[in-house]
């Protein structure tokens, strides 16, 4: 769980706030205040991870009050939430991580979090490994390299693709022609030579410029990227899903499913990474069915029925997913969501792949018609 406070002087919209946070299952809320003044006073002996601020307050305002939170404790996430637009560019100047606008939209909250989420946990791994990175490295979503938070620009969208290549392999050898096959398949041999050249020449002088030098070993007509001190989500995924889930590492196995915000590179399509984002997928998969099994066990219906959603998400055509999330509906006593879910799901499978759901999952929607 995420520990959050919560300061706005309207009381009405620090309450709706509250609840939506609650709802979401990943929030634990610390402390509420009415002003900023309050929060102030007690800020040493609150242990928490987010602050949600309201900006426009009587007295010190939300901006105000980050600025202080940041200086005491720069790793606390701030996020703003406000029913003005006139404040984002001093919100983002604040190195806020995020900017709601009110009345604050499930969907949109639920970004808000994963966001959080990702950040802790980057966090996190960054002390475990008592170094802090020079370079943070995304491949979720789509590719994107960060030097101490600032978006690293190339010189080409090639030499983005060569490094996240490249990357990817980490501290492996990789033939020259290997990556030209890879990167320029439809060019002569000769013209992608140089390609390849010329994109390594920008490479290095790419990351020459933030800090990192001779980065690229050659030898036996081969390249090795080597980095150090970098955090990366597809690593820290890879590394952490491998782990059984307890009683004991469960919140950290709930940070960690937020670091999947997306298909590994799916923005950039990189027919290169189609088999490793198959592959990051199936552990996504996997892992979010033992966050199932786990909160099955433990009887906590609000958690299950969170996960199963986020998996459909990401599995539509689950069945086993389905038959549960109907099942949870059911113990919930909500009759129309269970119902329409097997509509949508029939809709899917028919419209798609011309087919019918499973007996099993059939004979729940006839149970549900006879009671």
């Amino acid at each position: 769980m995420i520990r959050a406070i919560l300061v706005d002087d309207e009381p009405l919209s620090l309450q709706l706030l509250e609840k939506k946070l609650i709802d979401t299952g990943d929030i634990e809320i610390i402390a509420t205040y009415t002003n900023a003044e309050s929060a102030l006073e007690q800020l040493k002996n609150l242990d928490f991870q987010v602050a949600f601020l309201d900006i426009e307050m009587a007295g010190l305002s939300g901006l105000d009050l980050a600025e202080i939170i940041s200086a005491s404790n720069p790793g606390i996430q701030i996020v703003f939430v406000t029913a003005y637009r006139d404040y984002a560019i001093q919100a983002f100047e604040l190195d806020s991580i995020d900017y709601l606008l009110k009345p604050v939209m499930k969907e949109r909250l639920d970004k808000t979090i994963a966001r959080i989420g990702e950040q802790i946990l980057l966090q996190q791994h960054q002390l475990d490994s008592k170094q802090i990175p020079s370079l943070t490295i995304h491949y979720f979503t789509e590719f994107a390299v960060y030097n101490q938070e600032e978006i690293i620009k190339w010189k080409t969208s090639k030499v983005k693709e060569l490094f996240a290549y490249l990357f990817m392999s980490h501290q492996t050898y990789i033939h020259r022609d290997t990556i030209i096959h890879d990167l320029w398949p439809d060019q002569d041999y000769k013209k992608a030579k140089i390609q390849l050249h010329t994109n390594i020449s920008y490479l290095r002088k790419t990351l020459a410029s933030v800090g990192i030098h001779n980065p690229l070993q050659f030898t036996n007509q081969s390249y090795r990227l080597q980095i150090e001190n970098y955090v990366c989500d597809a690593e820290v995924f890879d590394q952490l899903s491998e782990k059984n889930i307890t009683d004991q590492n469960i919140a950290e196995a709930e940070r960690i499913i937020s670091l999947y915000t997306g298909g590994y590179t799916e923005k950039n399509a990189y027919e290169w990474a189609f088999s490793k984002a198959t592959m990051m997928k199936e552990k996504l998969l996997s892992f979010l069915y033992q966050l199932i099994d786990y909160f099955t066990k433990n009887d906590n219906g609000p958690k299950k029925q969170h996960y199963l959603q986020l998996l459909l998400k990401h599995d539509p055509y689950s069945e086993s997913a389905i038959r549960q999330l109907m099942q949870q509906y059911l113990t919930n006593g909500n009759r129309i969501e269970a119902i329409t879910l097997y509509k949508d799901f029939t809709s899917l499978l028919e419209e798609e792949l011309g087919i019918l759901p499973e007996p099993a999952t059939s004979n729940i929607m006839k149970q549900i018609l006879i009671d």
